[in-house]
């Protein structure tokens, strides 16, 4: 519309000026066109503004070969250029979708890993209430506080998963917080709820925080296991050894064959720390051996780093 009225003003003063400058809009329209159906990411949408952008300079000098040439390349590249640029936006959108699912798939196996310890810890004291209710009413009653606090460790770890969703920093939340200094009393309370006496073997050396947490995360898993697998265990050692380049994970317990039962297929326990213990350059192995049934994780030995006191 703009060239039309232009052209109309072509006998009077300034005409010529009129139709460049309508020219130059109209091209610019064009343009925008292009890159707002380029953005909306629908090619029948882009093809039409191309076309009308190559047929533009034709409305001057009519349909000149070698201008019509050029006009092509120039929307090849166009396109070319708009095509490469959603291809980026799509790898992007990919790219964030995967890490937000593997964030999920970490805050899952945070979430089996401690509820289903503390849960299977309340399963097996209510079994042992409902046995000595009848025969010891005052024992029975002392473990109703014992659920309680298995129960308030599960609450704890819902918290902890519903925080993580929240935060704003999802990387720091995500970071490891578990260490080695809470194995003992991980120990105790497993011990306290009705299971086998655990044995603790750690090295005093440091270790790094992924590989502490990793080993607090396979100690938590193994041990419940034992509680749903082995109830008939009576010791569970927990051994942590390391050489110069390599950390050994060992955790065994006592369990006779006739009374260690598969474990179910679907299981994302292990699977986890499997995947987990790969991730940190490790290998991964879980089954029975003669005296029992045996979990073996080794990884590369990475000492944590000891604070260096400067002097002025």
């Amino acid at each position: 519309m703009l060239s039309c009225a232009a052209g109309w003003a072509g006998p009077y003063r300034g005409g010529a000026a009129a139709v460049g400058l309508a020219g130059v809009v109209e091209l610019g329209v064009l343009l925008g066109l292009v890159a707002l159906a380029a953005r909306n990411g629908r090619g029948w949408a882009v093809a039409w503004p191309a076309l009308a952008v190559l047929g533009w300079p034709m409305r001057f000098v009519g349909f000149e070969p070698p201008l019509l040439g050029f006009g092509a390349v120039a929307v090849a590249v166009a396109c070319a250029v708009g095509g490469y640029l959603r291809a980026l936006d799509r790898q992007r959108e990919l790219a964030v979708a995967a890490a937000q699912h593997a964030q999920r798939l970490e805050l899952a196996h945070d979430l089996h890993d401690f509820v289903a310890h503390d849960v299977s810890g309340m399963v097996a004291l209510a079994q042992a209430g409902g046995v000595l209710a009848g025969r010891s009413p005052e024992r029975a009653a002392e473990l109703f506080g014992r659920i309680e606090q298995a129960g308030q460790q599960a609450l704890a770890s819902l918290d902890r998963t519903v925080d993580l969703l929240r935060t704003a920093d999802r990387q720091a939340a995500l970071a490891p917080h578990e260490s080695l200094a809470e194995l003992p009393e991980l120990a105790r309370r497993f011990t306290a709820t009705g299971g086998p006496v655990v044995q603790l073997a750690l090295a005093p050396d440091p270790v790094g925080r992924e590989c502490a947490a990793t080993v607090h995360r396979i100690a938590v898993e193994a041990l419940t296991n034992v509680r749903r697998h082995a109830p008939t265990a009576r010791t569970v050692r927990i051994e942590l050894t390391h050489r110069a380049d390599e950390l050994r994970l060992i955790v065994h317990n006592d369990g006779p064959p006739a009374t260690r039962r598969a474990r179910p297929r679907g299981g994302h326990g292990l699977a986890g720390l499997a995947a987990r213990v790969e991730a940190l350059g490790g290998a991964f192995h879980a089954g029975p051996v003669p005296d029992g049934w045996q979990l073996t994780s080794t990884f590369p030995h990475t000492p944590a780093p000891t604070p260096t006191s400067e002097t002025p």
